[in-house]
């Protein structure tokens, strides 16, 4: 009639089966027994156990109220009176908004972090525990040190998980706005509506924190608005993945069609689309003609190098696909998956390892053809005057190739690769009205296929604008 807690059990997979076996055959059970397990989602997790099992998570709470909730559930009494020193209450709730705060802007992905970072509970205990220290330290005379707590919760406490310039510059700038003499003040708030509470109690807090909106706008994490509809996209897109995920894998069929034949009929239409293998030594020659040392041209043998790659991965792939689909070859685990992905026009794990990111596959293998287009007519026709540059693998490396070319080009004028800066200039030439190179004199490169996410462009004025004009409707 005891409990059992196994703890971490997706370190131990292969014993969670002896479990199954040993709690299913076992002939008479204690109706009080319990079997607790604590794991992290893995995908061999085994099925059987899950199904049978009552699922409890822990998530994080959403959004400001629920995150202050949490953080001031675990605020006791004696912590909120730790320190004589009037700016301790409120320090104290600076460092529960700042905490919330950085663990709210990860569901916005990369608009909210560049790099997603695990910010967790011993970040805020030890801020909280430096605030203490420090104030203890100084005195009332002396006052807070602000240039010593902005550097301790920047770059040490939460900015010492961080790793990105740009999101170290972030941490800073919500330490060097927040945390002030004027944060004292009864104009001050992070945001219209959010403000320092006062009180002696901990439940004071609490009373304010229920009062807060149990939905926040972006903009109290300094978002744009639009930075919601990012998120609730996403959000959509992965509720829908998953529901996809789940559908059962039989021969079903739709318009009389099974699973097997759909995806027989997809490989047999792409396999004809492939285009064929780069033939190393017709590569080699090509490039030879064009220079094989110049920087661009090795930057272009890495790329087909890598699209002949994607190219032998697809083509290996679906032969075997339909080779396991008549019974040929065995069905192996990439192979199901890829006929799963297929079916419901996603791009396999194995192809998606090796080349890039699509909203399906339909515009994947698309982009793999256009994307094949342009390395096959610059190795044949040469060097094109213009370059899709989201079409490579690796754009950064095509600008470190020009900067070198552009380098070399003017050694002469003692130009030195270190000191060489890149310059972008929007022309208002459209892709159909280049039919050269830039001047010599000025060098570079003309690219396109670049995009706006959430603006526009105005070609007349050559400035951003808002993506979508005002309209009126009477």
């Amino acid at each position: 009639g005891g409990w059992l807690l196994l703890q971490n059990c997706h370190l131990g997979l292969e014993f969670l089966n002896e479990l199954m076996d040993t709690i299913t055959t076992k002939e008479s059970v204690n109706e009080d027994f319990r079997t607790w397990i604590t794991t992290e989602a893995h995908p061999e997790f085994p099925i059987n156990l899950l199904q049978s099992s009552i699922k409890f998570t822990n998530e994080p709470p959403q959004g400001v109220k629920a995150g202050l909730k949490r953080t001031y559930s675990a605020v006791t009494q004696d912590l909120l009176g730790a320190s004589k020193m009037p700016q301790w209450k409120p320090l104290l709730y600076a460092v529960a908004f700042l905490h919330t705060t950085v663990q709210e802007r990860r569901k916005f992905g990369p608009l909210g972090w560049n790099i997603p970072y695990e910010f967790n509970q011993a970040d805020f205990s030890a801020s909280v525990q430096f605030l203490q220290n420090h104030l203890n330290d100084v005195g009332i005379r002396q006052g807070v040190n602000w240039s010593c707590v902005r550097y301790m919760l920047g770059e040490v406490q939460y900015g010492g998980r961080v790793t990105d310039d740009l999101d170290k510059a972030l941490l800073n700038t919500y330490a060097r706005v927040w945390f002030g003499e004027h944060m004292f003040s009864e104009k001050f708030c992070f945001y219209k509506g959010y403000i320092i509470p006062k009180g002696n109690r901990v439940e004071d807090y609490l009373q304010y924190i229920e009062q807060l909106p149990v939905t926040d706008t972006p903009e109290v994490f300094g978002l744009h608005p639009n930075a919601d509809i990012t998120y609730q996209t996403n959000l959509a897109n992965e509720t829908f993945s998953t529901i996809v995920s789940i559908q059962p894998k039989d021969s079903s069929t739709r318009g009389g069609e099974t699973r097997e034949a759909v995806v027989q009929r997809l490989a047999d239409e792409m396999l004809e689309k492939l285009p064929p293998d780069y033939k190393p030594h017709e590569v080699k020659a090509q490039l030879q003609k064009m220079g094989a040392f110049q920087p661009i041209n090795i930057f272009l043998r890495q790329e087909i190098d890598r699209m002949q790659l994607v190219i032998s991965r697809v083509r290996t792939t679906l032969t075997d696909l339909k080779l396991a689909i008549d019974g040929t070859i065995i069905m192996s685990e990439e192979l199901q998956d890829a006929l799963d992905n297929i079916y419901d026009s996603r791009i396999p794990k194995l192809w998606f390892r090796i080349s890039w990111e699509s909203s399906t596959l339909g515009f994947w293998f698309t982009e793999l053809l256009e994307r094949n287009q342009q390395f096959s007519s610059w190795l044949q026709d040469g060097r094109p005057n213009q370059f899709w540059m989201t079409g490579f693998f690796n754009p950064q490396g095509f600008l470190t190739a020009m900067r070198q070319e552009t380098t070399r080009m003017n050694l002469a004028k003692g130009w030195e690769l270190d000191n060489v800066v890149l310059c972008s200039e929007v022309t208002k030439m459209m892709k159909e009205d280049v039919v050269g190179p830039p001047p010599a004199d000025i060098g570079g490169v003309y690219i396109h296929g670049l995009f706006l996410e959430g603006a526009g462009w105005d070609r007349r004025n050559s400035k951003l604008i808002e993506s979508a004009p005002k309209v009126r409707i009477e």
